[in-house]
């Protein structure tokens, strides 16, 4: 099972699945009324014409003291006939006329909840800590936010129609029954409480077995995501039958557990069958010998037969709703659940003072990720004054890069303090303190479509020449000109038809165009040649002057012109001055310089802490 469905399906909230769902939905209550009236009226109008029938088989049988005569005052026979089909034709189309708004209010209404739990779940994931995504799989998330949403959307289309309508049966022909005769009415129902019953006792026992559906779905759908985004690794190493393989157990698995919720959902119809020819047959019987003997009116028979088969027969689509339904609550257990996550980074109600200076300080920081024994910052300090450049530097591991998610707020620190012009981050909206930086990570992430729409992705509304001045800054223009199609190029999902060099000038030209007070490059180098990394260093040079920038890097040489180096180890800053300050001083700053221009070839080896 899946870390998402483990996560998600240990809700403390006791309520049930649907009332939590009527909860969520109180916005839509109304429309839900009025659905369920009109689905009401429908099942009232549709059964209308089995009695109808039986009225029309009294005035043939009992002729001038049939019910119509008696009771309406129509003495011709013709003119009873043609009474009850002027009716039954205006039943028919109340029947038609509500069967269609019935329909389309509980379509629209499937629609609108679908749509809006699928935002409001989506952006509620947006709002979640990335601690948060770490203990969850993509595929999983999908599921949730996909195939989950669909299925209740398929049970309020169909499935509650269904139960409305069985509902409004029992009710309707029960009433009919029991004030025609009630000694049948007592035949016609023994069944329905076993019916009940063994409804209520399949339903405990699928309710386990769909959620193993649900977690299966979700396994299913994270291999999947995962095998797509690795699909180059998996050719690289012939892996194609082995990870065939792995979705083929993970599909079995889902097939399985499929299979022992069909086989168990699959034997309601058939018990239902056997207590609706209980029902029928002893209607036929005890009805019958009740007409014979003259005890019964025959027209009255024949409504009461045609009832039984219209009170119990609908009964047969339970085990079909009862599958919908439980499939739906499942989901709907897991679309809550998820939404009932709550973040533990949230957003203050302050904004930064406007213009924006730029002044970025780390004061005592502490930080570790879950589940780590030792912190990955410990007492981190950093003073990065308004308009200079400073590069955060140090072996893997030193912790340069989770500087740069705590400037962001991605993660919280547990200890010490953040502050941009003496504001400290947690008292800042996500939108000003967000706003006022720049990111280019190294891990580049182009979404899919044009070279221009990445390039404005942070600024929306930037018109062409904007796009074109910040793709010359990030000396990304002149490929981009030679692209098939120029600005208007589409760069494939996460950026695949582009170089890594081309991927990364984008997200500086990305960055450069919203203009930020602090620019944050987080080893924006590290994977790019070196005429990639000359051109950034020089885009640099330009789009930092007056800004704040910090730079954390793997490669020195990039860094070389900051005005200051921090030299990060196991945590803590351990060296800090300019590019010739700290290879004078001869640390391990110089000792990197050295491995790093070929003059020395031992590995530098962190210190223990």
């Amino acid at each position: 099972m899946t870390d998402l469905v483990a996560g998600l399906d240990t809700s403390d909230d006791p309520r049930s699945p649907l009332r939590r769902l009527w909860g969520y939905a109180r916005g839509h209550r109304g429309r839900f009324l009025a659905a369920m009236a009109v689905t009401v009226l429908n099942k009232l109008a549709d059964v209308m014409p089995e009695l109808l029938i039986g009225v029309a088989v009294d005035v043939v049988v009992r002729r001038d003291d049939s019910f119509v005569g008696q009771v309406l005052g129509i003495e011709s026979l013709t003119a009873q006939l043609t009474a009850l089909a002027v009716l039954n034709v205006l039943v028919w189309l109340v029947e038609s006329a509500s069967d269609w708004v019935s329909h389309l209010l509980w379509r629209n209404l499937a629609q609108t909840i679908e749509h809006e739990l699928r935002l409001d779940a989506y952006d509620h994931v947006q709002g979640l800590e990335l601690a948060w995504f770490e203990d969850q799989s993509t595929g999983g998330l999908l599921s949730v936010l996909n195939d989950d949403i669909n299925q209740l959307e398929r049970f309020l289309d169909i499935g509650a129609i269904e139960i409305i309508s069985v509902t409004v049966n029992v009710i309707f022909v029960g009433a009919v029954f029991f004030a025609a005769a009630p000694t049948l009415g007592l035949f016609a129902f023994v069944p329905i409480p076993v019916i009940i019953w063994g409804s209520i006792l399949f339903q405990r026992r699928l309710e386990p077995l769909y959620a193993r559906v649900r977690a299966a779905a979700a396994d299913l759908g994270g291999l999947l995501a995962n095998n797509l985004a690795g699909v180059a690794t998996i050719r690289a190493f012939t892996a194609e039958r082995r990870e065939l393989d792995r979705v083929a157990e993970a599909s079995q698995a889902y097939r399985d557990a499929n299979g022992r919720a069909i086989r168990l959902s699959s034997a309601f119809i058939p018990i239902i069958r056997m207590a609706i020819l209980a029902a029928f047959t002893a209607t036929l019987l005890v009805g019958g010998r009740a007409a014979l003997r003259g005890d019964l009116n025959v027209g009255l028979f024949s409504v009461l037969v045609y009832m039984t088969q219209r009170l119990l027969w609908p009964l047969t689509r339970l085990g079909e709703t009862f599958d919908l339904y439980q499939r739906a609550m499942a989901s709907t257990r897991r679309i809550l659940d998820l939404l009932a996550v709550e973040p533990t980074i949230v957003a203050g109600p302050d904004r930064l003072a406007e213009p924006v200076r730029g002044d970025v300080r780390f004061d005592d920081v502490t930080f570790g990720y879950a589940g780590g024994t030792v912190p990955v910052l410990d007492r981190f300090t950093l003073d990065v004054p308004a308009g200079e450049t400073h590069a955060i530097v140090g072996a893997t591991g030193a912790g340069k890069s989770t500087v740069v998610k705590l400037l962001l707020r991605l993660y919280e620190p547990t200890g010490g303090s953040i502050t941009i012009d003496g504001r400290d981050l947690r008292d800042l909206d996500f939108g000003s303190l967000r706003g006022a930086m720049g990111y280019v990570g190294q891990d580049v992430f182009l979404f899919q479509g044009t070279v221009r729409e990445n390039i404005a992705y942070g600024r929306p509304d930037a018109t062409d020449d904007e796009i074109e001045s910040a793709a010359r800054l990030a000396e990304a223009h002149e490929f981009v000109t030679a692209l098939p199609q120029g600005y208007d190029t589409i760069v494939g999902e996460r950026g695949q038809k582009l170089s890594g060099g081309q991927r990364q000038r984008l997200t500086l030209a990305r960055a450069i165009l919203r203009d930020p007070r602090i620019l944050v490059l987080d080893e924006a180098t590290s994977a790019v040649d070196n005429e990639t990394e000359a051109a950034i260093q020089r885009s640099l040079e330009t789009v930092g002057r007056g800004r704040t920038v910090i730079v954390i890097a793997h490669r020195l040489s990039t860094v070389r012109h900051a005005d200051r180096i921090h030299v990060l180890e196991a945590g803590r800053t351990i060296e800090a001055g300019t590019h010739d300050e700290l290879v004078d001083a001869g640390g391990l700053y110089a000792a990197l310089w050295r491995v790093q221009t070929g003059e020395a070839t031992t590995p530098i080896e962190p210190t223990a802490r």
